[in-house]
C-alpha cells in the first residue's frame, strides 16, 4: 500500500496536471515528487499518467483509481478532524466576508477558544464572491458570507438576518428628513463598498438602476471613513454603523417601502461535510443572539 504522503502528491498531480505544480504546492522538490508518484505506480502495478512536456494527464485504467485516492484522502482529513475535535484540538479553516469578519467572527473565534483552547482558527476575508471562490476551491472547511440569496454551487446554511441601513453624518441633508424615497436614494451617488460584496449585492438587487457610486472602498471601514469625511450617503449593515449610530456621528434614515433585509449564511462544498474544530466552530456560530438589526 503506497503512503498517504505518496497517494496525496499523485493525487495533486493529476488535479493540477502537472508534477511541478504538486510539488510547489507540497513544499517540496519536482525530483521529490515524481520519486513519490513512481512509488505509487510500482506498489499498485499501474502506470497513472501520460506525460508530455505540458504535463500530465491520468491514463485510462487510472481514471477510478485517482477517484478512490480521493475517496481515502478526504477519509483520512475526516478521521483526523473527528480526533481533533475529541481532543479538543485541531484546526479550522474559514472565509469570511468582511462585515462577518469585522463585526461577528471574533466573538465567535474566542467563544470557541473557551471550549476548546487548542483549536486554532485561520481566517481569510474578502467579498462574498471571494468568499464563495475559495470555498469552490476547497481552500477553506467553511465560509460566511451575507446577501438577499444563497450562492450558486455551494450549500448554504442562513442563520440570521441583518439589516443594511442608509446613513448620513449629522451635517447631511437628509440627517433631519423623516424619509427619503428610493427614487432619491437611486438617483444619489453613494460611497459605496465594491462589486462583488455582499453589501453591494444587496442594495442593487432591493434598488436595480443606480446611480455610478461617488467612491468605491474594499473595506467597511474605509466607506464609513469616507462618508464622515466628505458629510456623504452610504449603505452599510446595521452591525457595522451601531457604535457610530449610538454616538451621533451618524444617522439612519429610512427609504421609504424599500426592504434592505438580507440573511447571514454558512457556505460549504456540497461533498465536504463539516467536521472537527470547523463544526465546533459553526456551532458557535449557530448559537441564538440579539437580532442584527438591534
Amino acid at each position: 500500500m503506497p503512503a498517504l504522503d505518496e497517494l496525496e502528491t499523485a493525487h495533486l498531480a493529476a488535479e493540477r496536471g502537472s508534477v511541478g505544480a504538486a510539488a510547489r504546492e507540497l513544499g517540496i522538490s519536482q525530483q521529490a515528487a515524481s520519486a513519490r508518484i513512481r512509488a505509487v505506480e510500482r506498489r499498485l502495478g499501474l502506470v497513472l499518467f501520460t506525460r508530455s512536456p505540458r504535463g500530465v494527464v491520468v491514463t485510462a485504467r487510472a481514471v477510478p483509481v485517482m477517484e478512490w485516492i480521493g475517496d481515502l484522502l478526504r477519509a483520512g482529513e475526516h478521521l483526523a478532524e473527528g480526533v481533533a475535535s475529541v481532543t479538543g484540538c485541531g484546526r479550522a479553516t474559514v472565509a469570511t466576508s468582511m462585515t462577518i469578519a469585522e463585526y461577528l467572527l471574533p466573538a465567535w473565534i474566542m467563544a470557541l477558544r473557551l471550549r476548546h483552547p487548542g483549536v486554532e482558527v485561520a481566517v481569510s476575508t474578502g467579498n462574498t464572491d471571494a468568499v464563495v471562490a475559495a470555498v469552490l476551491a476547497d481552500e477553506v472547511q467553511l465560509g460566511f458570507v451575507e446577501g438577499p440569496a444563497s450562492p450558486v454551487g455551494v450549500t448554504a446554511l442562513p442563520f440570521a438576518q441583518d439589516e443594511l441601513v442608509l446613513v448620513v453624518p449629522p451635517g447631511h441633508p437628509w440627517a433631519g428628513r423623516d424619509d427619503v424615497t428610493p427614487e432619491e436614494l437611486r438617483a444619489t451617488r453613494l460611497v459605496l463598498r465594491e462589486p462583488g460584496s455582499g453589501t453591494r449585492g444587496t442594495l442593487e438587487a432591493a434598488l436595480p438602476g443606480l446611480a455610478p457610486p461617488l467612491v468605491e472602498l474594499g473595506t467597511t471601514a474605509a466607506v464609513k471613513a469616507a462618508a464622515l469625511a466628505g458629510c456623504r450617503a452610504t449603505v452599510l449593515s446595521r452591525l457595522a454603523v451601531r457604535n457610530e449610530l449610538d454616538e451621533g456621528r451618524l444617522v439612519a434614515v429610512p427609504v421609504r417601502g424599500l426592504d434592505l433585509t438580507r440573511s447571514l449564511q454558512m457556505i460549504r462544498r456540497p461533498d465536504r461535510p463539516v467536521r472537527g474544530a470547523a463544526a465546533d466552530l459553526l456551532e458557535v456560530a449557530l448559537q441564538p443572539r440579539p437580532a442584527a438589526a438591534g
